[in-house]
């Protein structure tokens, strides 16, 4: 990844770690695919809007259009993610120069009054910037659409160790009784799983390595806590400001959520080993940003009566819509995520002879968890969310399952 300032990492992590908090159960978000687009908002907005554009990003208005710029400079430079931000405006719409000029180039569409062919060139690049995981644009146009400035992006990665496919049927929990498409793998990494204790109760987090410098975390806490306290602390390890105990340096017995250490039998001498369970699943989620309006700093630029964006256009303009599409997949080979947000300015064998034991590190993701999508260069999540609803095993094609080489 390029480089990008650190602290415009951790100010976007904070957005998914707040947007967490807000958020119903089984769902994906991407607060990356979010941030520069407040960004470029707050730079041309003015009076409250603009003051609360900033806070909701967590910089001051005047820097955020060359932070978002920075950022996705550096979004794009990561292998297995395509990034992409898109800026389409009615043709009767004059915009200030200078703002225009701020965003990457390349970017900019126009718009007639035929909404019809207008909405297909839009669905068409939601879909075209996703490789097809985003069929479309997740704002309609309307007779008093004006601006629609858009984000997508897309990532994938394959698995440096595939996991093995191998049914999961819980004994408790809310998955208890249920068939479904598990996955599993061993191997002599113990310490890619590890425990940490939060305010809110433990939570074991496992790294599970892609091959393009993308790491999907999961992230598993106690009964008792929501997902957002999960996901929130699923960020603290991402960024390492919660320090993990690995594996390797735990006691035996039953030692975090869903974590034990444990002796085994062996048929030969074997170093300590970690053994993952896990299940597939497919997560899509569509998001109203203005119903959490306070959050992205939308609740002024929202007013439709009064204009907020002086400096994007003479013409008063005020946020109409803003909403994100996200889907999140994860396979036995692999992983793959894609997002499009965007916001519209509106007018107004024989049994084996054991002779050995081994000592083993058994995770197992068995109920609810959450899962992030990271950069492993820059600790950016770039993709996050909370399963519920994982594969049954009478699926024979789930689409998580990644074919090599994608």
């Amino acid at each position: 990844m390029s480089k990008v300032n650190a602290e415009t990492v951790r100010r976007v992590n904070g957005l998914t770690a707040r947007w967490a908090q807000s958020l119903p159960e089984g769902t994906a978000l991407s607060a990356p695919g979010v941030w520069p687009l407040l960004a470029f908002l707050a730079d041309g907005a003015a009076g409250p809007a603009r003051a609360e554009l900033s806070e909701a990003l967590g910089v001051p208005a005047g820097q955020a259009a060359a932070a978002a710029r920075e950022l996705l400079a550096a979004l794009a430079s990561v292998s297995g993610l395509d990034a992409a931000l898109g800026l389409w405006t009615h043709q009767g719409l004059a915009l200030r120069e200078e703002w225009r000029a701020g965003l990457p180039a390349g970017t900019y569409g126009v718009f007639g009054d035929d909404l019809v062919t207008a909405q297909e060139r839009l669905d068409a690049w939601a879909v075209e910037r996703t490789g097809g995981l985003v069929e479309r644009m997740p704002v309609t146009l309307t007779r008093d659409a004006r601006m629609v400035l858009a984000s997508a992006l897309a990532l994938r990665t394959t698995w440096r160790q595939p996991f093995d496919e191998q049914s999961l049927r819980p004994d408790t929990g809310p998955w208890q009784g249920r068939s479904l498409r598990g996955l599993r793998r061993r191997g002599p990494r113990p310490d890619r799983v590890g425990v940490t204790g939060t305010p809110d109760g433990f939570v074991t987090a496992l790294t599970v390595p892609g091959d393009n410098g993308i790491d999907v975390h999961l992230v598993l806490g106690e009964d008792h806590m929501t997902p957002g306290q999960v996901l929130a602390a699923g960020v603290g390890i991402v960024e390492r400001s919660l320090p993990l105990t690995g594996g390797g340096s735990l006691p035996h017995g039953h030692v975090g959520p869903g974590l034990y250490v444990e002796q085994q039998p062996a048929v030969e001498p074997a170093p300590l080993t970690l053994d993952v369970r896990t299940v597939a699943y497919e997560v899509r989620a569509d998001h109203d940003l203005l119903a959490l309006a306070p959050l992205f700093g939308l609740t002024t630029a929202s007013d439709a009566g009064h204009g907020h964006f002086p400096g994007i256009s003479a013409y008063p303009l005020a946020i109409g819509q803003a909403r994100q599409s996200a889907l999140a997949q994860f396979g036995p080979l692999g992983f793959r995520a894609a997002a499009v947000t965007a916001v519209a300015a509106r007018y107004g064998s024989a049994p084996p002879q054991y002779r050995y034991e081994s000592t083993v590190v058994r995770a197992v993701f068995d109920r609810p968890f959450a899962f992030l999508a990271v950069d492993r260069e820059s600790r950016l999540v770039l993709v996050a969310g909370w399963v519920t609803d994982p594969a049954p095993e009478t699926v024979t094609s789930f689409p998580g399952a990644v074919p090599p080489g994608l």
